[in-house]
């Protein structure tokens, strides 16, 4: 394979791999067959059309992530003394300027989107705990969020007197208006008897169901109803959807980077807007940086493998061999799983979850009835079925009618589950071919949950 070595994160000078490379003018575009031997390390045989879940790491980036180690490995103390600050520094300024945040102050790096919400709520159970806020003061909350964040809001926030007002999100949604409305309900009763809501926890990409979420008019009711501070949980953010903070105007932004922007496991960035608020912002695990800003905080958290915080640059110029960069990525992911999406919808008879705009590089398409799927445990024994004998990784979701209202129709029966299919660059339409036999090829068998639950 003919091309610069430094496309793909190589670098001749390994004595600092903090410098950023820089991309070339005349750098070819990557071909299909280099993104093929980018993920020639996933498992051969498998549909795997779940990017969602845990990401995708490109070879080149997990090379130039061996050198950070080894680099530390080799001589630790030059490495602290030496690189490691002002090297988080450097991939910490390429995300404020991916995001648009106004200054790199703004910006931490932590491990997760889980970390992240730790972070914040932390602060927000601090304020109840101290006597900021009054007991019985709200959070206002998704019902969907992701299930860590419900665990740290009872770990921070309830366990101090605060309430939770979750809004009920409707799937499936036909118009980001159903979402608007849900949620300037919750709002009304958050702030009923003299309460303030003190936090409101957005998702711009909920897991599951996938949908895009309208942050922006979200966060603007949330300014115009008094809603102390917003944060937006993100975590198929950036890499999926265009992300700008200062359009969104939440005070805290958290978004995975290593979901759909190549980074390897783990590692999120965490924007809070500058503010004096933001000075009471601490990490969870304290070490010697503490009380030196949540920045500084975070890039040393003790003795640890820092390396997917610091392939960042590498990372930049791994998208920008692609036509149009992350953006164009995103887009041609978007455009890809509709049609996927819509081609299996067609062939089972059924419907997707949202319309199209509401994907992000995910979608959910409803599941022949027929399968009998009829609580999360059975659409967690479909999935394992899928992947133990078809070969195909994809999450299935549950949805019963709720109040007796009918949901989306598959002949005369309601519609019970959707998959969420991804689609990443190293996706091929025989990936959801392969997917859409499978089920064919249940249907005709007459098969249903209930021999699962048999066995």
């Amino acid at each position: 394979m003919d091309e610069d070595p430094r496309a793909n994160g190589e670098s001749n000078d390994h004595s600092n791999p903090s410098k950023k490379p820089k991309i070339s003018s005349s750098l070819s575009l990557i071909t299909q067959l280099q993104i093929q031997q980018e993920f020639a390390h996933h498992q051969d045989g498998v549909a795997r059309i779940n990017n969602g879940s845990f990401g995708s790491c490109p070879a080149s980036i997990l090379a130039a992530q061996r050198r950070w180690q080894l680099q530390f490995l080799r001589q630790p103390d030059s490495f602290f003394f030496n690189y490691l600050q002002k090297s988080i520094l450097h991939s910490r300024t390429i995300i404020k300027n991916l995001i648009n945040a106004h200054h790199v102050e703004e910006v931490s790096l932590v491990d997760n989107a889980t970390t992240a919400a730790a972070i914040v709520l932390q602060h927000i159970g601090w304020g109840f705990a101290e006597g900021q806020f009054h007991k019985g003061d709200a959070v206002v909350m998704l019902h969907c969020a992701f299930q860590a964040v419900k665990k740290s809001i009872q770990a921070y926030v309830t366990r101090a007197g605060g309430s939770v007002i979750q809004v009920e999100l409707p799937f499936p949604v036909r118009s980001k208006d159903q979402i608007i409305a849900e949620f300037q309900r919750a709002l009304v009763i958050g702030k009923a008897n003299g309460r303030k809501v003190r936090l409101a926890i957005i998702d711009h990409i909920t897991s599951m169901p996938s949908l895009i979420i309208p942050v922006r008019e979200l966060v603007c009711i949330c300014r115009e109803e008094g809603v102390d501070q917003v944060f937006v949980d993100a975590a198929h953010a950036v890499g999926s959807v265009h992300v700008d903070v200062q359009e969104i105007g939440a005070d805290f932004y958290v978004s995975n980077l290593h979901k759909w922007f190549f980074c390897p496991p783990s590692v999120a960035f965490l924007y809070c807007r500058k503010s004096p608020l933001s000075l009471n912002l601490h990490h969870p695990v304290v070490s010697h940086e503490y009380g030196n800003g949540l920045a500084v905080e975070s890039s040393w958290i003790g003795t640890r493998d820092y390396s997917s915080q610091l392939v960042v640059p590498e990372v930049l110029d791994f998208v920008n061999r692609f036509e149009g960069g992350i953006d164009g990525i995103s887009k041609r992911n978007h455009d890809a799983v509709v049609d996927m999406g819509e081609m299996l919808a067609k062939a089972w008879g059924t419907v997707l979850g949202s319309p199209p705009d509401m994907c992000p590089s995910m979608a959910m398409v409803g599941l022949p009835a027929s399968l009998g799927i009829s609580s999360d445990d059975d659409a967690l024994k479909i999935r394992t079925h899928l992947r133990d004998h078809f070969q195909v990784e994809v999450p299935i979701h549950h949805q019963a009618p709720k109040d007796s209202k009918v949901g989306a129709r598959n002949g005369n029966n309601c519609i019970t589950a959707y998959a969420r299919i991804s689609h990443q660059v190293y996706n091929k339409v025989d990936d959801y071919i392969k997917f859409r036999e499978a089920i064919n090829q249940l249907v005709h068998d007459g098969f249903t949950c209930k021999v699962l639950s048999q066995k």
